[in-house]
């Protein structure tokens, strides 16, 4: 009896830590650089909606060859912008805003909006120095966990914008289960 209980139990964390794994890459989100890859953690507790359409638009290869066309020294690393422009996003609704508490220190990944809080779509940055005077402000929707060096070398803007001439641009971007 004693057997069976330790083989139930054995099959019971092995299923629960396969489980747990599996749903850390669900919200494991990868996007390949010139330098290296960058690993973010996604947040769906505090950004469900957010998340779910990064992994959208992921999904779809969207940000696939995307610039980053703002990119400002001691702040943040912009894209998402299919145009390149600033002004452009997905085909899709634009979000309701999901600000939180997470704050905007370095690593931390969240929304681009226009003035309008309700206006995030496809653009987000990455926080390279900690700007809380951004939180909520802004819906934090991940943090990254790896590769924050690569972020630090993508190309900076030369303009007061942070406008980047030939910038640098994400290779690939996908949810970790999408490599399997």
């Amino acid at each position: 009896m004693k057997k069976i209980i330790i083989l139930i139990t054995s099959i019971f964390l092995t299923f629960t830590q396969a489980m747990a794994q599996n749903n850390n890459l669900e919200n494991t989100l990868y996007i390949d650089l010139k330098d290296g890859r960058v690993e973010i953690q996604m947040l769906p507790d505090i950004a469900p909606k957010h998340v779910e359409r990064i992994k959208t638009l992921a999904k779809q290869k969207f940000y696939d060859g995307i610039v980053f066309h703002r990119v400002i020294t001691g702040f943040m690393a912009q894209t998402g912008d299919p145009t390149g422009t600033g002004r452009g996003g997905s085909n899709l609704p634009d979000l309701p805003a999901e600000f939180n508490s997470e704050p905007h220190t370095r690593g931390a990944v969240s929304m681009a909006r226009a003035q309008n809080p309700n206006s995030a779509n496809s653009q987000f940055f990455i926080v390279t120095d900690d700007s809380t005077f951004l939180d909520n402000q802004y819906t934090v929707w991940g943090r990254v966990t790896k590769g924050m060096e690569f972020v630090d070398k993508i190309k900076k803007g030369s303009g007061g914008n942070g406008e980047v001439t030939n910038p640098d641009k994400m290779i690939k971007v996908r949810v970790a289960t999408d490599l399997k």
